[in-house]
């Protein structure tokens, strides 16, 4: 299963790389992309994970890397 994600006041390239790092570092994520052109982001889960509990933890360390970017489904 995946989210696709709209992701609002994302500043820059590098930014987005560290972002998608954080985000496929999290506990249950298969992959995660980020594009930062399109302002988008991906996120696949692994086989049996909960995607809510998931996607907390994947906001949560977002939210480190780019504590003013707001992430909306």
């Amino acid at each position: 299963m995946e989210i696709k994600l709209v992701l609002n006041g994302l500043d820059c390239a590098n930014c987005a790389n560290k972002m998608e790092d954080a985000a496929k570092n999290t506990a249950g994520v298969k992959d995660a992309t980020v594009n930062f052109m399109a302002l988008k982001m991906i996120v696949e889960f692994e086989e049996g994970q909960d995607p809510k509990a998931v996607m907390q933890d994947v906001l949560k360390n977002c939210k480190k890397v780019e504590d003013d970017c707001e992430i909306y489904l």
